[in-house]
């Protein structure tokens, strides 16, 4: 009995010790098979969408100023941020098609560059953030109840331009201006827009409105033909037609010394005389700022719909010295640029 009592405690404590064994066995294995944590906070990738109506320098700046303002708060192509780009080369319905297939591709941010594009957008999804830019009147576009608190899925910028001003300096560069070209697209919502306050603010001083309306750029040079010889200057509205075909508006009204006045620096740079507006890459980059907050969580429908922050006057020397026209000491002064050459 003895024997047998020992040899039964012997292989109960073999047992307990085996079973000791196991249970540490096991924890120290928990421990080794916890998931890393680095892969629970892996940084999103943010899928951004891009719908431009046409290309030309002012919404190419945009675009860029746009895609530097979000680089500047920390999202950037190739790290956190995938850009998917189209443009819809002035087509009114590609803009249609770019919106739906952005919301196909389920995207995270959609910036819409321009009036019809963001129209485009907004019918397509009302559950995507939608950014705009080069937008004139957001709340006469139907994307906005109000700039101050939109309610909707879209917010950005506007592009409203200091029209009644422009106007201004087409007296004050003229002082003997009796009669004002404005060519523009009357399809696209904000050139009438713009239009029409420049009807009002050129009655104010004294001038005559004469209208030459295009539906594509091919038709700017015979716009221009009709206009020469009855205007003493020329103002371009802020429209996409009008900017991409600035070439043939400069040629036509150089040719017949008839000053062109822009709204925007792109106009100079191409070879108007001088504007009073706004920067388009700064102002994309004013739109990138205020989609980082979006994509930081803000909800777009409180978020305000910007006017620019930076106005410049611009001056085209060689312009005027192609016009043999003297710019006034009080514009040159004033000038935040003067194009030399």
């Amino acid at each position: 009995m003895k024997k047998h009592f020992i040899v039964t405690l012997t292989i109960i404590v073999a047992l307990t010790l085996m079973l000791a064994g196991c249970g540490s066995s096991a924890n120290n294995n928990s421990k080794t098979e916890a998931p890393p944590q680095e892969t629970a906070d892996a940084e999103k990738v943010f899928k951004i969408g891009i719908s431009q109506f046409v290309e030309h320098p002012a919404l190419d700046g945009a675009r860029q100023g746009f895609i530097d303002g979000l680089k500047e708060a920390g999202f950037e192509e190739g790290k956190n941020m995938e850009i998917i780009l189209e443009n819809a080369q002035a087509d009114f319905p590609t803009t249609q098609t770019i919106a739906n297939n952005l919301v196909r591709e389920n995207v995270d941010l959609i910036l819409a560059i321009a009036t019809p594009s963001a129209q485009s957008a907004a019918n397509a999804t009302k559950d995507i953030p939608i950014l705009i830019t080069a937008v004139t009147d957001p709340v006469e576009a139907g994307l906005a109840k109000s700039l101050e608190k939109p309610g909707t899925n879209v917010t950005g910028t506007t592009d409203m331009n200091p029209v009644k001003q422009q106007i201004e300096l087409i007296k004050e560069i003229l002082p003997g201006a009796k009669n004002i070209g404005i060519v523009y697209n009357a399809a696209e919502p904000n050139s009438v827009i713009q239009v029409n306050i420049a009807k009002e603010s050129a009655q104010a001083l004294g001038l005559q409105v004469h209208e030459a309306t295009v539906a594509n750029s091919s038709e700017v040079n015979q716009a221009m033909q009709s206009l020469a010889g009855k205007v003493d200057a020329i103002y371009t509205p802020t429209d996409n037609t009008v900017a991409s075909a600035m070439g043939a508006i400069i040629k036509v009204a150089n040719d017949a010394k008839i000053p062109v006045i822009g709204a925007e620096s792109g106009h100079v740079e191409g070879g108007a005389l001088a504007a009073l507006g706004i920067d388009y890459y700064l102002l994309g980059k004013q739109t990138g700022l205020v989609a980082a907050k979006v994509l930081n969580g803000e909800n777009p429908a409180d978020i305000p719909i910007e006017g620019s922050k930076d106005l410049k006057l611009i001056i085209n020397k060689k312009s005027a010295e192609i016009l043999n026209l003297n710019i006034p000491e009080s514009v040159l002064n004033r000038a935040d640029e003067i194009i030399e050459k």
